[in-house]
């Protein structure tokens, strides 16, 4: 390459640098979450509306149609007066609850923030003009004609700082019934207990099932990270004993493609990228799992416990647990068994699985997430440092032997066939693997998928600072300094490696430092600390074999061999 193209590349290169960092700025911002409703619920027109206007439908399950059939109206012809939604604060959640029908229609995590600098908290649950997600919950109950209209003992409730435990109490009389719908809260915990407790005064008896309810729009996920087309799962997910974790996408149940499933224990979830919502019902009860739209074309996946019956001047307790916040999977494990599976770590879970294991012990050790990756990184590369020194030894001798192998190239060039004969023959006395020098990048590219799918899903990295810029590794490099490093290394590691004899194939290989570069300027940063550690320790690795090879005198030694 000439001086004069030189000067005029540097400045372009500079040039587009900067365009990126300036789009990055401009574009790559999260819209601002909106913010927590106030104790009103109203429409426009400056009238109360009911939080939602479906009922708690049922479908009919194919063992018990007459069971499950019969459907709660909605609530559309309820009153429309004023009414207050109940705020609950603990020192994990900020939830408001709409008394009609008690279903929860805001959940804010005051432990994670919406952006890296912002004061406000992450919201999960809303519902307003940018998004709609409510989780919900009611009783099928004999003679009820619409939701329940519970009344609240006060409109404000607050974890103490010298208390574990939190209870909100909502109170109604449906015909002759007392009911209580009482939702308990634990110090730490994101899980809530919501449970209805039944007390049949009259002298017939009644009957009652519960059913718990999420219901989401289809706009986008407001955490969503994408590289390569790679992004996490928006949708709803089940599990029963027989299918552990099975996803279903929001388009299966737009178009009613998903059948019901009868099953004992189990849960019903929403996932998103780094946080879901999940009702957990009584593990020792068979539950019917169902997924529907209502009438505001949102996505409903729920469930409905056993039916109950309620002799006369008896009384009953049904209810389940409802998870709101990050997929932690310890956290998740503790409400049901497997859901710690909506951590997706893709068809490679069973070498990312692993990889966070000993992330997380290294983390627990130094307490910095970005030193953990490096470390993680190394410990990966000494695990493959065997198979990596044979493609290294194998890539030194092509490369030490690269004029040998030209000359025979010119000197059976008209004859194909003669040609290959010669190489293999050449191959064979040398010790070489041709594709040996693939082999590094094949052994690695399941490990490297594996992590970007861990590193992608690990709510635990969001917001985790490593050092100097960078302050939060699920994201992209702000300045793209990363990626440039890790394109650099891969220019390196190219020096070391012999020069293919085809000029198309130099010339391509030539541009994959450029091209990988390119790509990874959206990669979480988290990832691309493990590329550029795993590349300076692959240059260390190959340099050192490289020149072992070439001072070794017994390689090529008498190497023409006509």
């Amino acid at each position: 390459m000439d001086v004069k193209r030189l000067l005029l590349l540097i400045p372009l290169a500079v040039l587009a640098y900067l365009i990126v960092v300036q789009w990055n700025q401009d574009y790559g911002q999260v819209a601002p979450e909106p913010e927590a409703p106030s104790f009103t619920s109203s429409s426009d027109n400056g009238q109360a509306q009911p939080a939602d206007p479906d009922g708690l439908a049922v479908p009919a399950a194919p063992s018990a149609a007459d069971d499950v059939s019969q459907a709660m109206p909605g609530s559309a012809d309820s009153p429309t007066g004023s009414r207050d939604l109940i705020a609950v604060v603990t020192d994990v959640l900020d939830l408001r609850i709409d008394p009609q029908g008690g279903d929860i229609v805001y959940a804010a995590l005051p432990q994670h923030r919406l952006t890296l600098n912002s004061d406000r908290p992450y919201v999960l649950l809303s519902d307003n003009e940018t998004r709609s997600y409510v989780a919900r919950s009611g009783l099928q109950l004999d003679g009820q004609a619409g939701r329940i209209a519970f009344t609240p003992e006060r409109t404000e409730y607050r974890l103490a700082e010298d208390d574990s435990r939190l209870e909100v109490d909502l109170t109604a009389e449906v015909n002759g019934i007392d009911v209580i719908k009482r939702f308990s809260f634990e110090r730490g915990s994101y899980a809530v207990d919501v449970h209805y407790y039944l007390a049949n005064n009259t002298e017939e008896p009644v009957s009652a099932r519960f059913i718990g309810q999420l219901a989401r729009d289809n706009s986008p996920d407001p955490s969503s990270g994408v590289a390569l087309g790679m992004s996490s799962f928006l949708g709803a997910a089940y599990s029963t004993p027989e299918s552990r974790y099975e996803k279903v996408d929001f388009d299966d149940i737009q178009r009613g493609r998903f059948d019901n499933v009868d099953a004992q224990g189990g849960w019903v979830a929403i996932i998103q990228h780094y946080f879901v919502s999940a009702w957990a019902p009584p593990q020792n009860q068979q539950n019917l799992f169902y997924a529907t739209t209502d009438s505001r074309n949102r996505n409903v996946a729920a469930f409905a416990g056993p039916v109950t019956t309620i002799a006369a001047e008896g009384e009953a307790r049904l209810g389940a647990t409802l998870f709101v916040g990050p997929k932690v999977q310890d956290y998740l494990e503790a409400v049901a068994p497997n859901l710690r599976l909506t951590v997706d770590f893709g068809w490679l879970w069973f070498i990312a699985n692993p990889l966070f294991w000993l992330l997380d012990q290294i983390h627990s050790l130094i307490g910095n997430w970005g030193w953990s990756i490096v470390l993680l990184t190394i410990v990966v590369k000494l695990a493959l440092w065997p198979l990596s020194a044979k493609a290294y030894k194998s890539m030194a001798r092509m490369r030490k032997l690269g004029p040998e192998m030209q000359r025979l190239k010119e000197q059976y060039g008209d004859d194909r066939q003669k040609m290959s004969q010669e190489m293999m023959k050449f191959y064979q006395k040398e010790k070489i693997n041709p594709l040996g020098g693939c082999l590094p990048i094949l052994v690695q590219m399941p490990v490297f998928i594996a992590l970007y799918w861990m590193l992608l899903e690990s709510v635990e990295l969001r917001h985790a600072p490593f050092m100097f810029w960078i302050q939060d590794l699920s994201v992209k490099d702000p300045f793209f300094i990363l990626p440039i490093l890790m394109g650099a290394s891969m220019f390196v590691q190219q020096l070391l490696n012999p020069t293919p004899p085809d000029p198309m194939q130099a010339k391509i290989m030539r541009m994959l430092p450029i091209v990988f570069t390119f790509f990874f300027l959206w990669f979480p940063a988290g990832l691309v600390i493990y590329w550029v550690v795993n590349n300076i320790i692959s240059i260390a690795q190959q340099y050192a074999i490289t020149r072992k090879i070439e001072n070794d005198p017994s390689v090529g030694k008498g190497m023409k061999t006509k």
